[in-house]
């Protein structure tokens, strides 16, 4: 087929490897495709990392359309042509114009006679063909035009690359210290030609500058040492449009321009010449730290230390992904439904990253040394809040309570050094505010709700019950609103007041930041609730109700919808991009909302279900409006690009929904749809993931879709049920198993007609927290024909949290 001709060797393995299968178990790492969502918006970068590593070595693209200032927030996209370097950091699957891509390091056989700050973007970058491209988990391999062949494999904190040149060529490397994805504001780097080593740092940040100035800062210095094993021949430099021959130190950034974009002309770095006639390969050991230089070369030493070959560093790497991706063990399915699945547990489990050194230091928010807290095994980095509440936090912890805790704790680490404040989207040392609502709350109950407990639980719970009380004064600013909103509770003296957020507020979207801040109601109430605190539990339950406050039952007529309000009370016009003037609501406006629309958001009240079926009219009316919501006139799905009404299951405000149908007593929708879902926009290819992943959020949605399994309540740990994809399922944890089997499971039969819960019958839709904690079995009997009747009842309808 076409598609598979596509990425070469990345999906031919896995296509190997199903054959295999037939005869004997293969690594989980064989069914990794890394360039699956390297297209069409998923932003994911497809070389070496190992699971949450601070290292991320990958290809840095050249801009794929002449006026771009990147080729994609993930550094690389699949239709691009040309590499500029080999970058040692980036995030899995961000938005905005991506950042971090630093020190990118870039082999070429031209002489050095035009600085490469000329245009960063473009001077020295080599075309390529995906023909001489492997990516695989753990190692990527490219050979470009240029004559020279790469291989790039990493560690928690450093990274390896072997660069084969051609024979009688000319051989330099350069190293674009102050090349960042997308800019810098000071780098320096010096060669050591008699040690054989670079060193240096960068400083940048400007994740989502160029929207808003509040975010077009640094916030983070990169260190890092590379040691090459042959001798450096010859030595250059450049500063700006200064090329110096033989130099051997530089300093100067970027700069971010004055639209968040560096300009052409700055930036400053290295370059060394190797003697061909003595190797053609030249091997490189890499190690960073965000802490000191001295702590870049003790990140090398414990991990990648002198006479470490290449071979061994890329063992230790697959060896890590195989025990992390066999925690979740799969029998059946097709060869594209194992990649897909295995790929999307792959890009759940890179972030966040490690961000602690091997001697336990690390870079607070408040810029200073910090030492892990007791009991911490690591600090993690990249915290996009708004997104990994919804179900990527819940799967780490699921399936590692300990990391699950070290990240809890990073978290309140961060608030602690940053005046109390949960930032909603962290990067690094940074505090970015980028979405909307307060998603630490969330993500504090989810992380302790599956098994995470240890952390501080109480001093965070503390800590968020303060911020969510007392307005500080960057929640009375609208600095950076709309998008990067400063405060960490926008408009929070409104909500004390009025208990919704009001039009005028600061806020992105008032309708959608009063949605979003209920959930945070709620997970401070799941949370007290946990500790034993009912009063708390019972005062924050009350504020997560709050969302009633935006409800218009005559909003439209087809039934009530969440809408802007203003602060007398009064319902609000709405007014979208390009509208001439105010005009009354309508559900498919984004005038209030978050990278959606009405339609798309009043499903958003995920911890009491039946009170927002109650107010559609009951659950026959919210049925059919979810029907109208999934599907359009002629009864085709439309759950991607269908418009305004309709579902965007591409991005997060959707992707609750289709679970929804399990609180209607119709769960044979969401068994069809969920599954509909996974064999049509999750595929094997470079386009195959449908939208930003979001730091692993949108693949974690398909790891528990192929499951049959959804964490649909924030804070809490009841899994609502769909179908398993496969037909035999080991999900591995020290607190329990879970075995799931479903010997008829099929691609055309998604229908469960019979369920037995730890080998008892049941008719329930949903799982206790009970069996996500402890383990358990479900044995599921599918069909291509719908059991109406089963879950049908109310009663066996997943839980709601409402006030009595």
């Amino acid at each position: 087929m076409k598609r598979f001709t596509l990425f070469t060797s990345a999906c031919l393995i896995a296509i190997t490897g199903y054959a295999a299968t037939q005869q004997a178990p293969v690594a989980p790492i064989t069914w990794v495709n890394p360039l699956i969502g390297t297209t069409n918006g998923g932003d994911v970068f497809p070389g070496a990392v190992v699971p949450f590593g601070m290292v991320q070595f990958s290809p840095e693209m050249s801009p794929i359309r002449p006026k771009s200032n990147i080729a994609s927030a993930g550094g690389y996209e699949f239709r691009g042509k040309n590499i500029r370097g080999f970058s040692l950091t980036n995030v899995e699957g961000w938005g905005c114009a991506g950042g971090s891509g630093d020190i990118p390091i870039m082999p070429t056989t031209d002489a050095i006679t035009q600085s490469p700050s000329a245009d960063f973007r473009t001077a020295y970058a080599s075309e390529f063909s995906h023909a001489d491209e492997q990516a695989r988990a753990g190692h990527y391999h490219v050979a470009l035009a240029n004559g020279v062949a790469v291989d790039l494999t990493a560690s928690l904190h450093t990274g390896a690359a072997i660069f084969r040149f051609p024979k009688d060529s000319a051989a330099k490397i350069l190293i674009r210290s102050s090349d960042s994805e997308i800019g810098s504001t000071e780098a320096h780097t010096i060669i050591d030609a008699q040690n054989r080593t670079v060193s240096g740092s960068v400083t940048s940040g400007n994740f989502c500058g160029y929207i808003n100035k509040v975010d077009r800062r640094s916030y983070y210095t990169l260190y890092f040492v590379v040691q090459f094993d042959e001798p450096i021949a010859s030595t250059g430099s450049w500063q700006d449009l200064q090329v110096k021959e033989g130099g051997v130190e530089s300093a100067g950034g970027s700069g971010y321009g004055t639209n968040g974009f560096p300009d052409k002309g700055h930036g400053s770095g290295v370059w060394l010449g190797f003697d061909v006639k003595q190797s053609q390969e030249i091997h490189a050991r890499v190690g960073i730290s965000y802490v000191s230089e001295a702590n870049a070369r003790a990140n090398l030493a414990a991990e990648s230390p002198a006479g470490t070959s290449f071979a061994t560093i890329q063992s230790r790497a697959e060896a890590a992904w195989n025990h992390r991706l066999s925690q979740i063990e799969i029998e059946g399915g097709t060869p594209d439904q194992r990649t897909v699945f295995t790929t999307a547990l792959y890009h759940s489990l890179q972030t966040p990253n490690i961000y602690s050194d091997v001697n336990g230091e690390y870079r607070g928010m408040d810029q200073k040394i910090h030492h892990l807290a007791p009991g911490q095994k690591a600090q993690y980095a990249n915290f996009s809040g708004w997104d990994v509440y919804r179900s990527q936090l819940q799967l780490v912890t699921w399936l590692d309570p300990q990391a699950g805790s070290d990240i809890a704790q990073s978290l309140l680490n961060q608030a602690d050094q940053n005046g109390g404040t949960w930032d909603r989207w962290t990067h690094n040392s940074g505090a970015t505010h980028v979405m909307n609502g307060d998603p630490a709350a969330p993500a504090v109950a989810d992380i302790y709700a599956f098994g995470g407990r240890s952390f501080d639980v109480h001093h965070a719970l503390q800590s968020l019950v303060h911020a969510a009380d007392v307005p500080t004064p960057a929640d009375l600013s609208k600095d950076g609103c709309e998008v990067e909103c400063a405060g960490q509770r926008p408009g929070l003296d409104q909500w004390l007041k009025l208990h919704y957020i009001p039009v005028g507020a600061p806020a992105w979207g008032p309708a959608a930041d009063t949605l979003e801040d209920v959930t945070a109601e709620f997970g401070i109430a799941s949370l007290a609730e946990r500790l034993g605190d009912k009063q708390l539990h019972q005062r924050f339950l009350e504020r997560a109700q709050y969302w009633r406050n935006l409800w218009n039952p005559n909003a439209a007529p087809d039934g009530g919808y969440i809408q802007n309000r203003n602060a007398d009370g009064s319902w609000a016009l709405v007014q979208d991009d390009g509208e001439k003037a105010p005009h009354a609501f309508t559900p498919s406006t984004g005038d209030g909302f978050v990278e959606g629309t009405a339609a798309q958001y009043v499903w958003m009240v995920p911890f009491n279900v039946k009170g927002l079926f109650d107010a559609m009219g009951g659950t026959d009316h919210a049925a059919k409006r979810l029907d109208k919501f999934f599907y359009d006139e002629k009864g085709n799905p439309a759950v991607t690009n269908a418009g305004p009404l309709h579902a965007e299951l591409n991005n997060e405000p959707s992707i609750g929904a289709p679970w929804l149908y399990d609180f209607a007593g119709q769960p044979w929708k969401t068994q069809q749809l969920v599954r509909q879902v996974l064999n049509t926009i999750w595929r094997n290819a470079p386009n195959g993931l449908p939208g930003n992943d979001d730091l692993g959020e949108m693949s974690s949605w398909a790891v528990f879709a192929s499951l049959g399994l959804y964490p649909a309540i924030p804070g809490r740990a009841e899994f609502v049920l769909g179908s398993p994809m496969f037909r035999s399922i080991v999900v591995h944890r020290n607190a329990g198993d879970i075995v799931i089997h479903a010997p008829e499971a099929a691609a055309d039969a998604p229908y469960v007609t019979a369920l037995k819960l730890n080998g008892k019958e049941t008719s329930l839709t949903w799982l206790p927290e009970s069996f996500a904690l402890r383990g358990g079995s479900l044995d599921f009997t599918l069909s291509t024909t719908a059991n109406e009747h089963r879950g049908a009842a109310l009663s066996e309808a997943p839980p709601s949290f409402d006030v009595k």
